[in-house]
């Protein structure tokens, strides 16, 4: 039995150390089910100029999953940028916080501060914005 633990503690350690390098390289979106863990990240997004993109979504929103691989593909290609998703069912108040009404709603923003907005799920305008904000 002991055994047994010690090994399952070693995969389960192995396999979030690998979850947070891959976070940390990017290539990923990074949804938050927490309001406290998310205003947590955007203290810390408030002290660097990296340019975080917050999906607001929901899952039964239509336009949501459409537009859903092209944000994994935009993750993947700019890796200077932070994804961010937010079920504005399940953390309403920080949807709330941003005036969001209508999914999705992606905000773009830098130190804190919203810098641009694209409302749909416009693909283009979100990688045209994105383009223009991300240095």
């Amino acid at each position: 039995m002991g055994a047994g633990l010690s090994t399952d503690i070693r995969q389960t350690s192995a396999r979030l150390y690998n979850r947070a390098s891959s976070i940390q390289k990017g290539g990923q979106v990074i949804a938050f089910h927490s309001s406290t863990k998310w205003k947590t990240h955007f203290e810390s997004a408030k002290q660097t100029s990296k340019l975080m993109v917050v999906d607001f979504t929901a899952s039964w929103c239509g336009p949501c999953r459409y537009i859903e691989p092209a944000i994994n593909e935009f993750a993947v290609k700019y890796t200077d940028v932070d994804f961010i998703k937010i079920d504005v069912d399940e953390l309403f108040d920080v949807a709330q916080d941003f005036g969001v009404q209508v999914m999705p709603t992606f905000l773009l923003m830098k130190r804190g501060k919203i810098v641009d907005k694209v409302v749909g799920a416009k693909k283009d305008d979100l990688q045209k914005k994105i383009d223009k904000h991300r240095f």
